[in-house]
């Protein structure tokens, strides 16, 4: 073996040890899973937030994006280490239930109801009831999330405060995530209630757009929890707090007010830690 040969191989030797440690080292990063919702995935949000918090902490985490209910659920189950979601309600009782010790308010957005521009129901406004009332009175197109989610639950309860039981013949539940619910409302003309953070960052818009803002119903809070190792030992409680306490910090905060789309704000922090 050649001089030159024989350095080849050491270097190549020294090559795949540099490789094969780098590999054992990002196989024993920390992670977590958190179950969220689709709008917060969709939004963007994460990919602007969990960058801000693994360069902080080191700590990777896996987003599983459901409907609020299908997270909660996720978590009642204890496939998950920390939840992301937005309905207070829910999230209250999966606390009392015991599969969270505290739930921490973390941002707020707020609901729209979207609708072609031409606006056949005439729902343009501010007031969801009265909208409602019109669509389902008009029979006029609209698609539903209909998958238990944070913005499912919200419209149900502004069906329930409009005092329809019937939403009319052009009532459709796709059971589907929010930028899906969003896509077929595109493609076939008809009314959605959207959160706003997904709405901005929504490209295939078409002729729909803003329709009913501004009720004080529409108000849209988040909160985060960890799931209980009481209920799941295996929970990777001290990681999935790390990540609470940062982003109800004033660092994790600022990360989210900074982050818009076209120079607009998509979500407000309000945590009170």
């Amino acid at each position: 073996m050649t001089r030159r040969t024989h350095l080849f191989s050491w270097a190549s030797i020294l090559a795949a040890v540099l490789t094969l440690g780098c590999s054992v080292a990002q196989a024993q990063a920390p992670s977590i899973v958190m179950a969220s919702t689709t709008s917060t995935e969709q939004s963007g949000l994460f990919a602007h937030l969990l960058p801000a918090f693994k360069q902080a902490t080191g700590i990777d985490i896996k987003v599983v994006a459901l409907g609020t209910g299908q997270a909660l659920d996720t978590g009642r189950r204890g496939d998950a280490d920390v939840l992301f979601v937005h309905d207070q309600a829910a999230e209250e009782k999966f606390v009392a239930e015991g599969f969270s010790l505290k739930r921490y308010p973390v941002m707020y957005n707020d609901f729209v109801l979207v609708g072609p521009v031409n606006d056949p129901a005439k729902v343009r406004g501010k007031d969801i009831v009265l909208a409602l009332q019109k669509i389902a009175s008009t029979q006029a197109p609209f698609v539903s999330r209909g998958d238990k989610s944070g913005t499912h639950a919200a419209e149900l309860r502004y069906w329930k405060q409009a005092g329809l039981d019937d939403q009319g013949a052009g009532y459709k539940a796709c059971g589907c995530g929010m930028g899906p619910a969003l896509n077929i409302a595109s493609s076939t003309g008809a009314y959605a209630l959207a959160d706003r953070g997904t709405w901005l960052n929504f490209k295939n818009r078409q002729d729909l757009q803003v329709l009913v803002e501004g009720d004080h119903r529409l108000f849209n809070q988040y909160g985060v929890m960890v799931v209980n190792p009481a209920k799941h030992p295996h929970v990777k409680t001290e990681l999935a707090q790390k990540f609470v306490d940062w982003v109800v910090s004033p660092v994790g905060q600022n990360v989210i007010r900074a982050y818009k789309i076209g120079g607009e704000q998509l979500f407000f922090p309000n945590a009170n830690p």
